[in-house]
């Protein structure tokens, strides 16, 4: 088993990591130690996966709900003002401070509207976005655009 999970960590730990980031609104080391703990969680698991959709699936929807729920405990903790955040979006790169500004405009959607732009960012089919997620690839099809519309007006008018 440890080669299978050896081949299934590195294929998946990228994107398993970049979709940790948008929830975490871009923080580095926070992302990696959720990504860690998605992995342990394939690992405790990857017995019972029953193959009804792909690996890839089932360690998209493992790393959405172990985010969700690190959110959750975190709403408990102070969260930085958006003064605080603008404060350091104005001292990165050009470049950085877009993609700074874009993980903002992502934390302030709802979370369902995150899920699915984090999954389309990374590439993902919308056929596969709508089983993750559980609504139909139509709805799919029309919350991405809506949210690309979303994030366009809030990267446009910034933080």
């Amino acid at each position: 088993m440890s080669k299978k999970f050896t081949k299934i960590y590195q294929k998946h730990y990228d994107k398993v990591h970049r979709l940790c980031l948008g929830y975490v609104n871009g923080d580095q080391a926070l992302a990696k130690d959720l990504a860690q703990d998605v992995f342990i969680k394939v690992w405790e698991h990857l017995d019972q996966f029953q193959q009804k959709s792909s690996i890839g699936t089932w360690i998209y929807r493992i790393t959405v709900n172990t985010c969700l729920l690190f959110i959750r405990k975190d709403k408990k903790k102070k969260q930085l003002s958006f003064t605080e955040i603008q404060d350091e979006v104005q001292e990165e790169t050009n470049d950085q401070n877009r993609v700074k500004q874009m993980y903002v405009c992502i934390h302030k959607l709802k979370q369902t509207e995150r899920i699915i732009i984090l999954l389309v960012l990374e590439g993902l089919p919308q056929k596969e976005i709508a089983e993750i997620t559980g609504h139909s690839h139509e709805n799919i099809r029309v919350r991405v655009h809506r949210i690309k519309e979303k994030l366009t007006k809030c990267v446009s008018n910034g933080i």
